[in-house]
């Protein structure tokens, strides 16, 4: 990177660049870590002469934090799939059941994105649908963040809430579901090739917060993939052109998703490789009533404390997904 000319073509030196980083962000982890086995290496050598409570006490906090990161390392190392440094973006869509069910989405939404800030993401609001009279009826959304994708794809699926409703006046117990996709932010350099006349892109006045701006032009866009029958749409700016310009990208990163499925599919048999998407397969039950409880279905990962998952506390969830698939 410090040789001459390498600026002179910018594009090729950010993926250099990129690449790098992504490098460095293995490579310095390690060397951290071996330097903290030779620390308590030396501690145990001082130990076996002299036995004093205060190094004892140093190195069983050094042994706690090599723990820690080693099982964060190794976290990492699950992350070998073709798109897993890459970014993403995330779906919800509420099934049948009216305002209860894009409450439960918006709940999700909240979910992610307390994950997301845990974590030092970065969160960017795509599309908002707001429901009538609460919740929301869609949502899009950006996290950016190094591997971001490789995380978050352990929560595609059928997500079922068990509670009792707060909109309903007799206060009886619902079941409600909600739909999370998850696809790979797809960078400019990848080819996804999409014809201009299989595309229908409707525009439309933004709904939701935006001062005087709002409902006075048709800023916002919808863009309707027609051989795939995949929908997308954006009004998170006041140009059109920069809706659609977001809009297209993720129908790029849709498209992309759909071919590598497509690309499994012919490996195996979808049905044997991946349940399908549906409000019939569930991958995973929040309950607050009668008891409080998160069930991963696919691990059997059983979280008592429902509030802290649902405030961002994934990690567990996702963890034994990843370590279940390496397996």
């Amino acid at each position: 990177m410090a040789g001459q000319g390498f600026w002179d073509a910018p594009d090729a030196a950010r993926v250099v660049i990129e690449e790098s980083n992504r490098l460095k962000s293995w490579v310095e982890p390690w060397a951290e870590l071996s330097g903290q086995v030779a620390e308590l290496g030396a501690l145990v050598e001082l130990l076996q002469v002299e036995n004093d409570a205060e190094l004892a006490g140093e190195f069983e906090r050094g042994l706690v934090e090599l723990e820690s990161g080693v099982e964060a390392l190794e976290l990492r190392t699950m992350l070998q799939g073709e798109d897993d440094h890459r970014e993403a973006i995330v779906t919800i869509h509420p099934g049948a059941g009216g305002t209860e069910s894009q409450d439960w989405a918006e709940m999700l939404m909240r979910m992610y994105t307390r994950w997301a800030e845990r974590h030092g993401y970065q969160v960017s609001v795509l599309d908002l649908q707001p429901g009538q009279e609460a919740g929301i009826k869609s949502a899009a959304f950006e996290i950016r963040g190094e591997s971001a994708y490789g995380y978050l794809k352990a929560e595609r699926g059928v997500h079922r809430l068990v509670r009792i409703s707060p909109f309903d006046a007799q206060s009886r117990r619902h079941t409600s579901f909600a739909s999370v996709f998850v696809y790979p932010l797809v960078d400019d350099d990848i080819e996804i090739d999409i014809n201009e006349s299989d595309l229908r892109i409707d525009t439309y006045r933004a709904s939701g917060a935006g001062g005087q701006h709002v409902n006075k032009t048709d800023s916002a866009v919808r863009i309707t993939h027609e051989p795939t029958g995949i929908v997308v749409s954006c009004q998170q700016e006041r140009s059109q052109h920069k809706n659609k310009s977001t809009a297209m990208k993720m129908l790029r990163a849709a498209l992309y998703q759909r071919a590598l499925e497509e690309k499994e599919a012919e490996r195996a048999a979808m049905e044997e490789s991946k349940s399908d998407i549906n409000f019939g397969s569930q991958i995973r039950s929040y309950v607050f009533q009668p008891y409080t409880m998160v069930n991963d279905h696919r691990t059997e990962t059983k979280i008592g404390d429902v509030h802290s998952v649902m405030d961002g506390d994934l990690d567990p969830l996702i963890e034994a997904y990843l370590k279940q698939a390496a397996s």
